[in-house]
């Protein structure tokens, strides 16, 4: 039988600990209990691990051995912000992909009052992380950045291999560009930082912002995709080159 999985809030050698809601959850409906099995993440790491204290507030864990982890897909997503109930559908499905962070950017066609409303919108978009991260039993959590200009983001110092889906771009495919910065890594296995535009796409302004600082145009092909399509898509074929 598969153990549920935990995200663990503290923790040290020996023990690990889950509070708020977590541990409400797993008092209250899972009825949790002294000696219960469960697998639990701490600081990146998997433990097979064993209830030893519950309470309304906290449950506490004894690491009893630690168990093979998959790492995440060395992948930056950078997402224009947009319709946030779409943005937070991708976000979801992004992590269960294995997305190492998301980068949220504020694009010249974002509405401005996403735009607006963006900040305090980052605690929530980390909450579906933490919760799709947990379902889909991953051995860490995705980073997801403070909202920021997209000019910032493009400007920003990086040591990844850098694309940009561009409806405009016919000739490179994404799957070529990643299989040339593949051969180009070598044994390694490279970093990449992938962005996608908001609805309605990139401005030109944009367009020539991301080639100035070294950022590839890339293309999943000649269907316009929604947003949230295109991320999901664009994850698939990273996925398929690097695992």
């Amino acid at each position: 039988m598969t153990r549920r999985r935990w995200i663990a809030e503290r923790w040290d050698e020996a023990t690990a600990c889950i509070d708020g809601a977590q541990a409400e959850h797993m008092a209250r409906v899972l009825r949790a209990h002294a000696g219960m099995e469960a697998d639990v993440v701490a600081g990146g790491r998997v433990f097979h691990a064993q209830v030893a204290a519950v309470s309304a507030k906290e449950v506490r864990f004894n690491l009893m051995a630690e168990l093979q982890a998959e790492p995440a897909l060395a992948v930056t997503l950078v997402l224009a912000i947009y319709k946030f109930d779409r943005m937070e559908w991708a976000i979801e499905k992004a992590t269960e992909m294995g997305v190492e962070a998301i980068a949220p950017v504020v694009a010249r066609r974002t509405d401005k009052g996403l735009a607006q409303a963006a900040e305090k919108r980052a605690e929530r978009w980390r909450r579906i992380a933490h919760e799709a991260a947990q379902q889909a039993r991953r051995s860490d959590v995705p980073l997801v950045h403070d909202p920021v200009t997209l000019a910032v983001r493009a400007r920003a110092a990086s040591g990844a291999t850098r694309m940009v889906l561009a409806e405009q771009e016919r000739t490179t495919t994404l799957r070529h560009a990643l299989e040339e910065a593949m051969a180009a890594a070598g044994e390694e296995m490279p970093a990449l930082e992938i962005a996608i535009g908001p609805e309605g796409g990139w401005a030109p302004a944009e367009e020539a912002l991301f080639d100035a600082n070294g950022w590839r145009a890339v293309s999943l092909g000649p269907r316009i995709l929604r947003a949230e399509t295109a991320a999901i898509s664009a994850l698939a074929v990273v996925a398929s080159c690097l695992e």
